[in-house]
C-alpha cells in the first residue's frame, strides 16, 4: 500500500469526525444552509478535500461506496479502504454513498438506489462536488426544516437539476438524498426538499407533500 493511501486523513480522527458529523446533521436539518467541514486532511488527487471529509465522517464497512470514474483511481480506492474500510461497488444503484463531480461523470439521480417503500432509508446519498455554493443561478427551496423559503445559488449544478430533483421527490418516501460540496463547505438537500427555479418559481414537483 502506497504512502498516499495511508496518509492524508484527519489529524484528530475522532474529534474532527464528530465536528463534521454535527455540521452535516445540522445542514440536513436545515436544507439550504451552509456548513463548514474540517480541513486538516489531504486525500489523494483527484478526490476533492471536502468529499474526503464527508467520506471519513460517514463511510464505514457497512456503507458500500460508488466512485464516479473521475475519482476512481487506485490511490483514492486505497485511501478509502485504509481510512474507512468501506466496500467499493461498480454500480451506482448498489451504493449507500456515491461521490461524483457535477457534470458528465455524474449519472442522473434515477441511476442511484431510491430505497423501497418498506425501507426508504436504504437509498443512496449522493455527495456531489460543485464549483461553488454561492454565485450561481438562484433556486428556491421549500419543505421540512425550512421556514417559508430558502434560496440556494450553487454554481456548477448538473444540467436539468431542477427536473431531476422533482422526479426524485415524487418518489417520497423513497428517493436519494443529496449533499453539495464546494471546497470545505457543504449543503444538504434531503429528498423532502422542493427545489424550484427562482426565476420562474415553478416546478413539476407535485408528488410529495
Amino acid at each position: 500500500m502506497s504512502a498516499a493511501c495511508v496518509e492524508g486523513g484527519f489529524s484528530d480522527p475522532v474529534m474532527e469526525a464528530q465536528v463534521a458529523f454535527r455540521a452535516l446533521m445540522d445542514a440536513t436539518a436545515r436544507p439550504g444552509s451552509l456548513c463548514d467541514l474540517p480541513g486538516s486532511l489531504a486525500p489523494p488527487a483527484p478526490l476533492p478535500e471536502g468529499l474526503g471529509a464527508v467520506a471519513l465522517t460517514l463511510c464505514d464497512p457497512d456503507t458500500p461506496v460508488w466512485l464516479a470514474p473521475a475519482y476512481d483511481t487506485p490511490e483514492v480506492r486505497g485511501w478509502l479502504a485504509f481510512h474507512c474500510a468501506c466496500p467499493l461497488v461498480t454500480e451506482p444503484a448498489e451504493s449507500v454513498f456515491a461521490f461524483a463531480p457535477a457534470g458528465a461523470d455524474c449519472p442522473p439521480l434515477t441511476a442511484f438506489n431510491s430505497g423501497t417503500q418498506e425501507y426508504p432509508d436504504r437509498s443512496t446519498t449522493l455527495v456531489l462536488a460543485v464549483e461553488a455554493l454561492e454565485g450561481g443561478a438562484p433556486l428556491n427551496l421549500e419543505g421540512p426544516g425550512i421556514r417559508s423559503r430558502e434560496t440556494l445559488a450553487a454554481a456548477g449544478l448538473p444540467e436539468g437539476f431542477v427536473a431531476q430533483r422533482a422526479e426524485n421527490r415524487a418518489l417520497f418516501p423513497r428517493g436519494s438524498d443529496l449533499l453539495l460540496v464546494a471546497g470545505l463547505r457543504g449543503c444538504a438537500l434531503p429528498r423532502t426538499t422542493r427545489v424550484t427555479a427562482a426565476s420562474t418559481g415553478t416546478s413539476t414537483d407535485e408528488g410529495a407533500e
